[in-house]
């Protein structure tokens, strides 16, 4: 840890959060304890034929509670879709939002949330610091093992008229409550759950090279890498194992307390641009971006990569820098390609002729501040073009 970094000003914000197996009975006793009157229960249809939203549901009815349910949610929640939901809240009378799902879903949450109280269009709260009324209290019970949406001051909102992901940075839309109960990562689709716990050590890589980390971030940074570099690929393959996925969940909790604090980087600006402008999964943007964007920055953050391959269970010693970097950058496409990520972008769809928009959206995304290497437009190219 370098003295300077423990010097500079930093500021660390987190939800309560309760974790454990049973964490999602308690739905009903925080909202009673919130004061609610009806809660909008905000999910999707995967969530709840998983049948996740109905146990939820089963611990407002021990409250006596009522409720309305909003399910009408996409993968990348839509800027539309808030502004329905944020009427539908307002229409019920609703005075407390309970998320169940993945981020998509929560992120839908706090944007209806925001709605509710600023009384203005979601899009226009985009950037840092810009919400200035609190939303109503918000519970979150997180179902997948990687967004961290339950514990971060993240809301990501698509823009479809201009096919661009926004980001809402703000202390205001930490939830009141999470409660991450790990048994909700047993129903998981095998592929989503790849997708996710890699997205989540993306957040765990980012955070630690970030030119916003402290020493606290770096805590849960480290931790994260460590629990999902071990744990992933076997909760893979023993998805019923309720062990190794509370590893993963604790993994994705760590990260998320990291860049929630620490913020992101060229990734997830990068991921960002790809699901703006071609509504694809973020999850495996991430996952296949991560070693390319890992190659650009190990110049300004070599140090700092060196703990993360270490952290991974590297053995680095004896080695060159240039071979350190290899087995590092190794040993993540290695993990990529084991959890059943293999596409590249040009698999997914992504052509050369789409680089220069999705660069120029990336380079004006909030993430790309804290990238440890300031990248140009062009630089963004080589890495999108790379990663085709």
């Amino acid at each position: 840890m370098d003295v300077e970094s423990e010097l500079e000003l930093r500021k660390f914000v987190a939800p309560e959060f309760i974790f454990g197996v049973g964490a999602l009975k308690l739905a009903g006793r925080y909202a009673r304890n919130f004061g609610a009157a009806r809660i909008l229960i905000v999910t999707d249809p995967g969530v709840m034929a998983a049948g996740w939203t109905d146990q939820v549901i089963a611990t407002l009815d021990m409250e006596d509670l009522p409720y309305v349910i909003y399910a009408e949610v996409s993968p990348n929640p839509r800027a539309e879709e808030v502004m329905r939901g944020a009427e539908v809240y307002k229409s019920a009378g609703c005075n407390l939002i309970l998320a169940v799902g993945g981020g998509s879903p929560m992120d839908c949450a706090k944007g209806i949330g925001i709605v509710c109280t600023n009384k203005k269009h979601i899009l226009e709260f985009e950037g840092v610091d810009q919400v200035a009324v609190p939303m109503p209290p918000l519970i979150c019970i997180p179902t997948t093992g990687g967004t961290s949406a339950d514990v971060s001051q993240f809301a990501i909102i698509s823009n479809t008229q201009e096919k661009v992901k926004i980001a809402i940075i703000s202390k205001a839309v930490v939830p009141d409550v999470a409660l991450i109960d790990p048994v909700t990562l047993t129903t998981m689709d095998p592929y989503l759950a790849a997708c996710t716990g890699i997205d989540a050590l993306v957040h765990a890589i980012e955070a630690y090279v970030s030119l916003a980390h402290s020493p606290i971030t770096d805590l849960h940074a480290l931790a994260a890498i460590r629990l999902l570099s071990s744990h992933l690929l076997a909760s893979l393959a023993d998805p019923d194992n309720l062990q190794l996925r509370t590893q993963v969940m604790l993994g994705s909790l760590e990260a998320g307390l990291a860049f929630s604090n620490a913020s992101l980087g060229a990734v997830h600006a990068m991921a960002h641009s790809l699901g703006g402008l071609l509504d694809l999964p973020h999850g495996e943007c991430n996952a296949i971006l991560l070693e390319h964007v890992m190659s650009f920055n190990f110049p300004e953050a070599s140090e700092r990569f060196l703990h993360i391959g270490e952290a991974m269970g590297l053995d680095l010693q004896k080695r060159s820098l240039s071979e350190k970097k290899g087995a590092i950058l190794g040993e993540v496409k290695r993990l990529r390609k084991a959890v059943g990520i293999e596409q590249s972008l040009g698999q997914k769809g992504v052509h050369r002729t789409d680089v220069p928009e999705l660069s120029q959206k990336a380079i004006n995304d909030p993430c790309i501040v804290t990238n440890p290497r300031r990248p140009g437009q062009r630089d963004i190219e080589v890495i999108f073009e790379e990663a085709i």
